[in-house]
């Protein structure tokens, strides 16, 4: 027995001295980033053979096949669609998932410091592996940075990591993730900074940059291979084709807002009594069936389809065809409920947005203004930009999956031009969007989940003293002499919640004795509640003018007061403790 514990004790001691070394020690940190990394890595490489494997079964692949890129499916095939929205339906029944959201690596940074639930993240990927097996419009990128973030917050937990290192390396995890499934680690990291952190903070540059590199050699090392996109390097390019590339860019930007509502508005309009939620992938599902007889590109997230399209020398009118139906199988797809994300299916739609562009102009000019491949490829970063965010993520793609560094210029000109466009008339990327239909109020992954804790309830003083409405002056005066305190709370003979009286107000010369101090009682119709946040509290200070505010809950008893100053001081301290994060000093 004595064994034992001294056993248990040890271990106990181990951990308690890693979490202090990893807390206090960056070098320490950027190795537990990096072995983060090596797990996003391995994960990522198990869960695609998943998605591939189910759709080779179901859709009798040849070989190594991709399923957008068949030339056709017959109908008794597609039947696989409505039956896939039943298997994800019946998932759902098995593991019970509860009713409230599930959360991503993004909401979990911006709101909760990076906490994630493995089981949420484990719920998720099989979702998004059966959605993208069974053939839905959707991709795998968002499972593939859902168990990365997962894992990164496992080790967060486990050593007990500062708020804004749990953050970090919950992108990190994610970045790990996106950087093994491309081979390209300069994506990951930049999709760690952008889209997961939020910012790029020079605590984080090491530990996410380790993440990345350590996902994507494992991932090769299992047996990955990084992804290209075949293309043709292109001459020099002029300052006329990059404001073409902008005007691209522009165009990319309304085609991605527009997806983005679309998506929205049939989750709103596919929500009748009549219909359970778990059927609603069914539906949606049997509603993919005749799209997909347009063109089998439109099924999965796109990969066979985009090598195809990027040299492809077809009609405009086939590509607007394939264009519009992958864009109603996304929106059906993720409108219904099938699970999985907008990044692959954005950089395929992109590409064909970015032919149609080019022929478009060549059709106006006479002659070609810029080459189909190369507008391919900047539609394709452009829209994807629109949609997940990301500009430096967009370029560092196309830096690494074509290695031509002028069109990496080009696409940096229009991705930048989308983003603008984006972020001034609509605000949100897609993951961002969805969370705002929630109720929620975050426009990126930027920390925010400490406005949300600081509430009324923590800030205030519980030391409120109080007085029924009814008492005479005199008595007020013989309980709370001049100097005492200088605020009482009037409540109602139930205690309830009436307003504040001035103790300088009642010993003034208008005040007579044997009257009640209902006559001074202000900020009747004004009160916080304990859930109230930061944001809440001083824009309440701001509209009524008053210098403190009483607490009360939702029978209107009195918990407590705050005052604007010391909102206002924890505030300024809370916020600074933010920018020493984002700075990394400790």
């Amino acid at each position: 027995m004595s064994i034992a514990a001294d056993e248990s004790q040890a271990r106990t001691g181990l951990k308690e001295t890693l979490r202090r070394v990893f807390r206090r020690s960056e070098t320490w940190f950027v190795l537990l980033a990096a072995l983060v990394g090596a797990a996003a890595g391995g994960l990522t490489v198990a869960i695609s053979p998943l998605a591939h494997g189910l759709q080779a079964v179901l859709f009798a692949l040849p070989g190594d096949a991709r399923l957008s890129a068949l030339p056709d499916l017959t109908p008794w095939q597609l039947a696989v669609l409505p039956i896939g929205g039943l298997a994800l339906a019946g998932f759902g029944l098995l593991v019970r998932s509860r009713q409230r959201p599930l959360v991503d690596a993004v909401e979990a940074n911006a709101l909760h410091g990076g906490r994630m639930s493995v089981r949420d993240s484990l719920v998720i990927t099989g979702q998004t592996v059966i959605s993208n097996g069974f053939g839905a419009s959707v991709g795998l990128e968002a499972a593939y940075a859902q168990m990365g973030g997962a894992a990164a917050s496992v080790g967060g937990r486990a050593f007990a990591l500062r708020r804004a290192d749990f953050r970090t390396l919950v992108g990190a995890g994610a970045g790990a993730g996106i950087a093994a499934a491309f081979g390209a680690p300069l994506v990951g990291a930049f999709y760690a900074f952008e889209i997961v952190i939020g910012a790029y903070t020079p605590a984080a540059i090491a530990p996410v940059v380790a993440a990345s590199l350590t996902g994507s050699l494992v991932a090769q090392a299992l047996g990955a291979e990084p992804y290209l996109i075949p293309v043709a390097l292109g001459s020099a390019l002029s300052s006329v084709d990059y404001l073409v590339y902008a005007v691209l860019g522009a165009v990319a930007a309304l085609v991605g807002i527009a997806l983005m509502r679309s998506v929205a508005l049939v989750e709103a309009a596919t929500r009748p009594a009549w219909l359970p939620r778990p059927l609603r992938p069914v539906v949606g599902g049997a509603l993919l069936v005749p799209v997909a007889l347009v063109s089998p590109q439109v099924l999965s997230a796109g990969h066979g389809a985009l090598h195809l399209d990027i040299g492809a020398g077809a009609g405009l009118g086939l590509l607007a065809t394939v264009f519009l139906a992958k864009s109603l199988a996304s929106v059906i797809s993720l409108g219904f409920g099938f699970r999985g994300g907008l990044f692959f299916a954005s950089l395929f739609l992109g590409t064909l947005l970015g032919h149609l562009f080019a022929g478009a102009l060549a059709l106006m000019a006479g002659a070609p203004v810029v080459p189909g491949g190369d507008a391919a490829v900047v539609g394709m970063a452009a829209l994807a930009v629109s949609v997940i965010g990301g500009p430096m993520t967009m370029a560092m793609l196309v830096l690494q999956t074509t290695q031509d560094f002028a069109l990496t210029g080009a696409v940096l000109a229009a991705s930048l031009v989308a983003s603008t466009l984006v972020r001034e008339t609509f605000g949100y990327s897609f993951s961002t969007w969805r969370l705002h239909l929630r109720g929620e109020t975050i426009k990126s992954a930027r920390d925010v989940g400490w406005v949300k804790t600081l509430t009324a309830g923590r800030m205030m003083r519980r030391d409120a003293r109080a007085a029924p409405a009814s008492t005479t002056v005199a008595e007020f005066r013989r309980r709370f002499p001049l100097g005492s305190t200088s605020r009482v709370i009037a409540t109602a003979d139930d205690g309830r919640y009436l307003g504040i009286v001035t103790t300088a107000a009642i010993y003034g010369e208008d005040a007579e004795p044997d009257e009640t101090i209902e006559r001074f009682v202000g900020a009747r119709t004004t009160a916080l509640t304990p859930e109230s946040d930061i944001g809440r509290v001083m824009s309440t200070f701001d509209e009524t003018g008053t210098d403190e505010l009483a607490i009360v809950d939702r029978d209107g008893q009195v918990l407590g007061f705050l005052s604007e100053a010391h909102a206002r001081k924890r505030y300024a301290e809370e916020l600074e403790k933010a920018q020493r994060d984002i700075y990394g000093e400790r």
